[in-house]
């Protein structure tokens, strides 16, 4: 079944009202999720606060920072439990993110820089064979570089907002986030972002405003599906985004040299403050509440 996306600010209270008059708590004895109840496997749907469970899947799209561009290539998970939204408050209409039970609430995926290190970036009119010498020099074990996403702060600090991503206004999701740089020269603590000077994403499904020289950009809030009898909803091709967001300097480049390689990867990133940064998450979301993942648990031993 799908709804046109305008829709699916009603179709989430279907949604809630389907699974809760489905619930029938069955039996005591160890289980297991089966079916499409298996995306939540690692949801804490235990625990007491936890009202809903998510799986999101990140699967394309591209960070830009600065002057870099980084495809997203492999796959990128976010995924465990969220409480109930306050109706009031500073964060009203925000519910806490609550970690995966696996402890791997943001997967970790190390993309690809093109050019590498170097930052060499051949022309898109340039011939295969141009761009197939500038990977295998420059993209190769030794000169290449990998940007990973990785939570800058704790899973809780993560805010989603089931009213905006299912109307398509708003922001949806807030969270935290830190880009690590990996190469050999550069050791295993190059940072852009920390816990204590965070990247803030704040990713929605409508059109944004940045700051200029970003022009506003536009994300999508996908298509509704549901499945297992109404009490999972998946939305495919939900394309959030962000190009409002600003980047501290790298840190902990070079080890002992960092004092000679942060300026280095700095310049190399040009302008990271807001307007010169973006990011377009392409994903296909599950979700489902709390009670009917229980529910699939303890009727499957």
């Amino acid at each position: 079944m799908r709804y046109k996306p305008k829709t699916t600010g009603v179709v989430w209270a279907v949604m809630i009202a389907a699974a809760l008059a489905s619930l029938v708590l069955a039996g005591t004895a160890s289980a297991k999720l089966t079916g499409e109840f298996t995306k939540f496997e690692f949801c804490p749907y235990k625990t007491a606060e936890v009202k809903r469970c998510l799986n999101s899947q990140t699967l394309s799209g591209e960070v830009v920072l600065g002057t870099k561009k980084v495809p997203i290539e492999k796959p990128v998970t976010l995924q465990g439990g969220y409480t109930e939204a306050p109706e009031e408050g500073p964060e009203a209409g925000f519910s806490k993110f609550v970690a995966a039970t696996n402890g791997i609430t943001l997967s970790k995926a190390a993309q690809n820089v093109p050019g590498g290190l170097a930052g060499i970036v051949p022309e898109a009119s340039s011939s295969p064979l141009v761009k197939a010498l500038v990977k295998f020099f420059f993209e190769n074990k030794l000169t290449g570089l990998t940007s990973t996403l990785e939570l800058a702060k704790t899973a809780g600090d993560i805010r989603v907002s089931e009213e905006h991503l299912g109307e398509g206004l708003g922001v949806a999701l807030k969270m935290p986030v830190k880009l690590h740089l990996e190469n050999p020269f550069l050791g295993k603590a190059c940072y852009v972002g920390s816990s204590s000077s965070p990247i803030t994403l704040e990713l929605r499904a409508d059109t944004t405003s940045p700051p200029p020289p970003n022009k506003p950009i536009t994300g999508n809030p996908g298509e509704v599906e549901f499945f297992e009898e109404g009490r999972i909803l998946r939305l495919t091709n939900a394309v959030l985004v962000d190009n409002s967001w600003s980047a501290p300097g790298a840190s902990g480049c070079g080890g002992i040299l960092g004092f000679l390689v942060n300026p280095i990867i700095n310049s190399q990133l040009g302008t990271t403050k807001a307007g010169y940064n973006t990011a377009i998450l392409n994903n296909t979301i599950y979700t489902a509440s709390s009670l009917a993942v229980k529910k699939n648990d303890e009727t499957h031993p």
